[in-house]
């Protein structure tokens, strides 16, 4: 395989009650440089609906799942995928279009399982998770990659795939059972990396493999990430240390999981996202998901076999070529989007509209369902964390250096 796109793959989404968030991203798996992948949409009515609305759904496979159990959805659409290779993105993610490309170019090697690239957050700029491996009580360890290439990690290190941006080779996968639906969320990647880690091989952390993930609110947080309720955290802890953790680690780890979840709300509370009136409640709820998790059934999910889904292609056409980067001023902005959305329709130019105002205003940046990505900001505002807040520039300068910031991972020809 190559980064022309040669492997078959399967993508999977799951989707809960976020149909605004599948109406916003789907588009965007038209852009992707690799062209021989099928797309898998688990979710609820709304969410089928919303792929339906898009004029997508006789590209796609629809499974229809309503139910709060997330590894159990991933399953329904891991026993539908019909590619050697399987994705996952979340619902409320935008891939960059040589994401899958390149996510899925380390498995020309043998030896590879597994593979994980980078996710940036909510402002579409800032990284909100780059690369660790986790220990047996399921904490994170912080790797030293380098951002521009490709490392590869003995699956027995548990490089943690995240579940926004993984990919696997099905067989291995489907061998160990997939997700197991003990964890309905939290941790339900990381359990299944460590119960991949005997079984050898190989994770890569493909950094330059990028969606931007928005964080949308679900069952347990709201939009501003505060949660709702600690018990889905709780029993899914508790589950994990029973399963991979030794018996003498396991008080420490649940002292340390209160601790961190306590640490969590006052944060949310500085904020002014919960009120010290919330957090009785919240904590409550967590205790009561430990005390579930730790007498819940816990046992290895059956393997999958083959499946019976014929292989669906879902892009149409060749694809990007290539990428442009098109400067605006804060008052030319509408005409000039009208136009970028016009041109974008053709699907063979991944164009990036850079909206400059005249002050230091920091970056961010968006997907537009219409096939392109906005970025907006001043012109001597800071696009990355290591920028100075204020820097004079001219605006010829600036659209060079962001044009080469972009183009590293949404260029086709990168």
């Amino acid at each position: 395989m190559s980064e022309s796109g040669e492997g078959r793959a399967s993508v999977i989404i799951v989707s809960r009650g976020r149909p605004d968030e599948l109406r916003r991203n789907l588009p965007a798996f038209r852009l992707q440089t690799h062209r021989n992948f099928e797309l898998i949409l688990v979710a609820d009515p709304a969410g089928l609906e919303a792929a339906r609305a898009l004029n997508l759904s006789h590209r796609m496979k629809l499974v229809e799942f309503d139910e709060a159990n997330i590894s159990q959805a991933r399953n329904l659409g891991l026993a539908e995928a019909a590619a050697p290779l399987v994705a996952f993105i979340d619902d409320d993610a935008t891939p960059e279009p040589p994401w899958l490309s390149r996510l899925l170019v380390p498995f020309d090697a043998p030896e590879v399982n597994a593979s994980t690239g980078f996710v940036r957050g909510r402002n579409g700029i800032s990284f909100q998770w780059q690369g660790v491996a986790t220990d047996e009580t399921g904490a994170d360890i912080a790797l030293d990659v380098n951002e521009s290439e490709t490392t590869l990690l003995p699956s027995a290190r548990c490089v943690k795939t995240h579940g926004t941006n993984c990919a696997f080779r099905r067989e291995s996968l489907a061998r160990i059972g997939g997700f197991d639906p003990a964890f309905r969320f939290f941790l339900d990647e990381t359990d299944v990396t460590h119960r991949l880690a005997p079984t050898g091989g190989k994770t890569a952390i493909v950094p330059l493999a990028q969606v931007h993930h928005g964080f949308a609110a679900n069952a347990t947080r709201r939009a501003n990430r505060a949660p709702t309720d600690l018990a889905p955290i709780g029993r899914s802890a508790a589950l994990f240390l029973r399963r991979h953790c030794p018996e003498d680690r396991r008080d420490p780890a649940l002292a340390a999981l209160r601790k961190g979840q306590k640490e969590r709300l006052a944060l949310h509370r500085a904020e002014r996202r919960l009120t010290a009136e919330d957090e009785p409640a919240l904590l409550a709820s967590l205790e009561a998901g430990i005390s579930e998790g730790l007498s819940a059934p816990l046992s290895d999910p059956p393997s999958f076999g083959p499946s019976q889904s014929p292989f669906l292609p879902f892009p149409e056409g060749p694809g990007p070529t290539r990428h442009e980067l098109r400067g605006c001023t804060f008052f030319g902005y509408r005409k000039a989007l009208a136009r970028a959305r016009a041109d974008a329709a053709s699907g063979d130019t991944v164009i990036t509209l850079l909206r400059l105002s005249r002050t230091t205003r920091f970056h961010a940046s968006r997907f537009d369902p219409a096939g392109l990505w906005i970025q907006r900001g001043g012109l001597f505002g800071r696009s990355e964390r290591t920028d100075p807040v204020f820097r004079f520039w001219r605006r010829t300068a600036r659209l060079a250096r962001e044009g080469a910031r972009i183009a590293c991972f949404r260029s086709p020809e990168s």
